[in-house]
């Protein structure tokens, strides 16, 4: 078995810092949903995770604020029947999360300013279709 949850090519989060829990699910499976523990609930301690550095756990905590509660980032996977297909699905939605979390933030825009050939060309546009519109109507165009 694999040791945790690879989240990018730097941080692969153990299976021993997750917790997961099975309940019954409300999805498909018609009378066995009555019967099995298909939902699958996996939770993971950012605040006390041995494996993120400083800097991540701040922009976890950061970006994923209002998901977190008491510092436990939890994921709930019950679109499938079987209890397999619901974790793999809670694990991979727990690895996209962390993985936007820690991602690096993006560079920020540069103002620029149109050039006067841009402007004079989407000037002689409007002014090509305002014509075309007045003809259209049977005006003689300005």
């Amino acid at each position: 078995m694999d040791s945790g949850i690879a989240v990018g090519p730097s941080l692969v989060i153990p299976r021993a810092e997750l917790t997961v829990r099975f309940s019954r699910s409300s999805g498909p499976g018609g009378q066995g949903v009555n019967t099995t523990d298909s939902r699958v609930e996996l939770s993971w301690d950012v605040a006390s995770s041995a494996v993120l550095t400083a800097v991540q756990r701040e922009r976890l905590v950061e970006r994923l604020g209002t998901r977190l509660v008491g510092g436990v980032l939890t994921v709930t996977a019950s679109e499938h029947r079987e209890q397999l297909r619901n974790r793999a699905a809670a694990e991979r939605r727990l690895a996209a999360l962390v993985a936007s979390g820690i991602a690096p933030p993006a560079r920020q825009r540069r103002a620029t300013r149109a050039t006067r050939g841009s402007k004079e060309r989407r000037l002689a546009a409007k002014k090509q279709r305002s014509i075309v519109k007045q003809l259209r109507s049977g005006r003689q165009p300005d």
